[in-house]
């Protein structure tokens, strides 16, 4: 004797037998959702606020030499850089915070502090600050004497947006490190580009030198 199951029958039953695990997932799934919400707009907003504010006295700092310590460190009121990037992550003004952090500790001679802030920076779709930051990390590596890793990441620069202030500029460091690394071919190229590519830009004015020299060195 056959039975004959009908597919309506089974959906219904499928639904009633598992009602309970369904609503607690759905239950779940709704909760998720609020703490989300709620994490966004009581914890992360505020955050950002806060750090906005401090950010705002530190900037200040960073454009006067004698105070850039003071936009490191902090000057007792207000956060400094170092404190806005580290206690206020995932806010805007930490990842700006990053980026300056990576620029003085450049200038100060600290290449590897340098480079630990400059790549926790992540990129707002700017056309010059983007390709700056990367190049700063090529720079912090060209002045540790690692020219590989300095070629790689002004690669990585002059990729990064095709405009003609941070391309040439790039462009001419990658050179300067090829020929670092008796790679005069490739400086040859880079050389080149600008000449090619970039022809107005300041570089451009001043390339023949190290394009010349680079080709003598082949």
């Amino acid at each position: 004797m056959s039975t004959n199951y009908n597919s309506t029958d089974q959906k219904g039953s499928f639904f009633q037998d598992n009602q309970k695990s369904l609503l607690f997932i759905l239950g779940g799934i709704i909760v998720l959702i609020l703490l989300y919400i709620g994490y966004q707009k009581l914890y992360l907003a505020p955050r950002a606020e806060t750090a906005a504010d401090a950010m705002f006295q530190a900037e200040e700092y960073v454009l006067i030499d004698s105070l850039q310590k003071k936009a490191i460190e902090g000057d007792g009121s207000f956060a400094g850089l170092k404190e806005i990037a580290d206690e206020y992550s995932n806010t805007p003004s930490a990842n700006i915070a990053n980026a300056y952090l990576g620029g003085l500790y450049l200038r100060e001679g600290k290449f590897q502090e340098a480079i630990t802030y400059l790549k926790k920076y992540s990129d707002k779709g700017s056309d010059i600050v983007d390709p700056l930051v990367v190049g700063m990390i090529g720079d912090a590596y060209s002045d540790s004497h690692d020219y590989k890793n300095a070629a790689d990441y002004y690669q990585k620069a002059v990729k990064k947006s095709n405009n003609s202030f941070t391309a040439p500029l790039f462009l001419k460091k990658l050179g300067l490190v090829y020929e670092q690394l008796n790679e005069f071919k490739k400086a040859e190229e880079a050389y080149q580009k600008i000449k090619t590519d970039y022809p107005q830009s300041t570089e451009a004015a001043t390339i023949d030198g190290p394009l010349a020299r680079a080709q003598a060195k082949q």
